[in-house]
């Protein structure tokens, strides 16, 4: 099992990746960056994390291989490969600025990635993740099975992290799910959410619920506001429990940003929704009953990630 990591010389990046090697079922992790050019001097960070993390390895008692290298070449017969590339938004950027740029970054590094590994599988973490997805699996030419994004892990993994302080449980107990877009417009689920199988709303009052849910909302910015980048630790461990689930052919029930058919009455979108996740990608997209205020709001998020894909469409005219 060979797993490529795009983006590798970043922290989201080398998290998956040495996430992917702590867990040991893979048998090489390969870290891609571009080399960084500082006056005279030229880094490579990609290399540098990959040393640093295989030195790990008696330490942490793995055998997977790490390396670092900046030639795509040596990506070549990955089975699973995860695109966490892209810029983050800078001081007088607009938000258009950042769309196309990172669109024209994750389209290369697609590119590039299936010229090397036709048969892979791409799981897109660059933001904003719905739409670079779709961006990914445009230029991939694969089914979009095998293409898809990660967010609904992460933002699950908030909302019940956030729960087990309130609740004063562990975190390991509770069972959430989350739908739609990556952003304010996620929609929680509380009908949906349990602690070894008791429904949350007779642990927790509305009101409490309610805060938690909205921190769950903005819980990449009050990371963003106390360190002032954005986070790396939960999405990378997000990404590669992905990965694990999919090369083990674990058939996880996760929700992922999956191209959508006609499930939940919504098309041509990706959107997160339930999935199972095993050997060759999305065996699965399931569709959970949804009474008519939860379809509401997760109409309302599609409705956003449209705006965005719109955006994206008139940019790249």
């Amino acid at each position: 099992m060979k797993v490529t990591v795009v983006g590798a010389g970043g922290n989201v990046g080398a998290t998956v990746a040495l996430t992917i090697a702590q867990r040991d079922f893979a048998n090489e992790v390969i870290l891609v960056d571009l080399e960084r050019k500082e006056g005279d001097k030229t880094f490579y960070p990609s290399k540098g994390r990959g040393l640093d993390q295989w030195q790990t390895a008696p330490i942490h008692g793995f055998d997977t291989r790490l390396k670092g290298t900046v030639n795509y070449e040596d990506t070549k017969d990955s089975d699973i490969c995860v695109i966490t590339a892209g810029i983050p938004r800078k001081p007088g950027m607009s938000r258009d600025d950042l769309l196309s740029i990172n669109a024209k970054i994750v389209e290369s590094v697609t590119k590039e990635l299936v010229k090397h590994s036709p048969d892979t599988i791409i799981i897109v973490v660059s933001n904003p993740l719905d739409v670079m997805t779709y961006v990914s699996w445009k230029a991939s030419g694969l089914h979009h099975s095998r293409v898809m994004g990660m967010a609904g892990i992460l933002d699950t993994a908030r909302y019940r992290a956030f729960l087990a302080e309130e609740l004063e449980v562990s975190p390991k107990d509770i069972q959430a799910l989350i739908l739609g877009g990556h952003g304010d417009t996620m929609v929680p689920l509380p009908r949906y959410t349990t602690v070894t199988g008791i429904p949350v709303t007779q642990l927790i009052s509305k009101e409490k619920l309610a805060d938690v849910i909205e921190r769950t909302k903005v819980g990449g910015g009050e990371l963003v506001g106390l360190m002032g980048t954005s986070a790396w630790y939960a999405p990378g461990a997000a990404a590669a429990q992905m990965v694990e689930a999919i090369a083990l052919d674990q058939n996880r029930i996760f929700p992922c940003a999956a191209w959508l058919t006609g499930e939940y009455g919504i098309s041509d979108l990706y959107v997160g929704v339930p999935v199972k996740l095993g050997k060759g990608g999305i065996k699965q997209i399931i569709e959970i009953e949804l009474n008519s205020d939860e379809k509401a709001l997760l109409d309302q998020s599609c409705s956003a990630v449209r705006g965005v894909f719109s955006d994206l469409e008139r940019i790249m005219a």
